[in-house]
Formats: C-alpha cells, structure tokens, sequence
C-alpha cells in the first residue's frame, strides 16, 4: 500500500504554525535570493539561504527536545538567532540596492512575526514541554 507524501510530513512540528510561517519564510528568501548578483553566489546569497532555512530546522530541533525544557529553550534561542540573521541578510540586500523594500516585505513581516512566536515559546516552555511523567 503506497503512502502519500502528506502523510509524512503531519503532526508535530509540522502543524506548528511558528514552523509552516517559517519555511513560507525560507521559500520567500529563496525567490527574492534569485536576483541577486552572481557574484554573492558564494556570500550573500548563500547566507540569506542558509539563516533562514535554520529557522525551521532549529524549530524541529527544539520540538524533539521538549523532554528538557532548558535545551527546547536553547533550540528556539538558536532559530530566534537564525530569523534575525535573515534580517540582517535582507537589509544588506536592500542596502546594497539589489532589492527594493516591497521586495523584502513577504520576508520581514513573517520574520518579525516569527520571532514574537518563538518568543512567546520561551517565555512559556511549559506550554509546550512534556509533562515530567513524559521524561520516564
């Protein structure tokens, strides 16, 4: 009996709303990434591609760590690093004149909505780690 590919990817992380704006995020860095240069193929390029698909990757990293509340926090504390990364990355883009600033706008609007999530993640792990009886 065959599976369909949704079936893998559901439950978890991957209904975390944090984790699907997350990955639209990346999606959108990937696109807007596409014009910059040749030359920042191997810097800029590459920095924007990489902080913001570890956004969600740290995101997925701290849901499978949810039995230690200290590193799920230090999970979200990395992918928070990550998205702000990302926004630094898209500034110097804008900076630089390769985009324009609707250009980064489907970027930063979810970023800055990324990062109150996670935000609120830490302020709150209880909500979100497993019940001490979980960790036997």
């Amino acid at each position: 009996m065959a599976i369909s590919s949704s079936e893998f990817f559901k439950g978890g992380f991957w209904d975390l709303t944090v984790f699907q704006k997350a990955g639209r995020m990346s999606r959108s860095v990937y696109e807007v990434s596409k014009r910059f240069p040749r030359e920042e193929m191997y810097s800029l390029t590459d920095q924007c591609r990489r902080s913001s698909r570890s956004v969600r990757g740290n995101i997925a990293e701290a849901y499978r760590k949810r039995r230690y509340k200290a590193h799920f926090v230090s999970k979200l504390s990395d992918s928070d690093a990550e998205n702000s990364e990302t926004q630094v990355w898209m500034k110097e883009a804008l900076d630089l004149g390769y985009l324009e600033l609707k250009d980064i706008e489907e970027i930063m609007t979810p970023s800055i909505e990324i990062g109150r999530m996670l935000s609120e993640m830490m302020d709150n792990p209880d909500k979100w780690c497993l019940p001490e009886r979980a960790k036997r």
